[in-house]
């Protein structure tokens, strides 16, 4: 195995449980966030306001129009993470644990690219809904938050209607350590490419 994907919704573990697995597997980590953002959380955090832009985006549109523009972002993206994953394949170095929303079930069903293991994190709906209103903790714009969950809780439901109709993987994350996440993902091989 060269590369390891893990796909899923926000606040779903996916970056903690891809950057234990990196350093379990010693691979290089990676979210797709760093390739290009889409608007990213409606709510401040210690480091960054959240931009007007950003407000702007889940103030202004409905929830199937949310899920619209962010597909519309990860296919953009998309010729560049196969040419990332295919890179890290070829390549004589550690391999890479590639992680985010942007590995759509569809397009790593597609892929040709050998020795990748692919899952799916999901999240029972109270448990996501509880991890971004811990979150979002203090934010003032709540309708900001309720927006970014009702698109996190469709995207999600999207998600695994995708993954089940490609027979990929998934693993609900709800109630599970850390430590229990990364031995399933080890353990378990959903996906292998030829």
């Amino acid at each position: 195995m060269r590369a390891v994907l893990i796909g899923g919704t926000s606040h779903t573990g996916k970056s903690t449980v891809a950057k234990a697995i990196a350093a379990r597997l010693g691979f290089a980590y990676r979210p797709t966030d760093l390739l290009a953002r889409h608007p990213g959380r409606p709510w401040r955090t210690p480091e960054r306001e959240v931009p007007p832009h950003v407000a702007e985006h889940y103030g202004t549109l409905a929830v199937d129009e949310l899920i619209r523009s962010v597909r519309d972002h990860y296919d953009r993206l998309w010729p560049r993470i196969e040419e990332l994953i295919a890179e890290q394949v070829r390549g004589e170095g550690p391999g890479l644990v590639l992680e985010g929303s942007a590995l759509w079930p569809g397009r790593v069903a597609g892929l040709t690219v050998p020795h990748t293991n692919s899952v799916w994190f999901t999240a029972d709906d109270a448990v996501l809904s509880a991890r971004v209103r811990r979150s979002a903790r203090g934010e003032e714009r709540r309708d900001l938050v309720d927006k970014f969950l009702a698109r996190s809780l469709r995207f999600q439901q999207l998600m695994v209607e995708s993954v089940d109709a490609h027979g990929l993987c998934r693993i609900d994350t709800s109630g599970r350590s850390v430590e229990e996440l990364v031995a399933a993902v080890l353990s378990r091989p959903c996906r292998r490419q030829p």
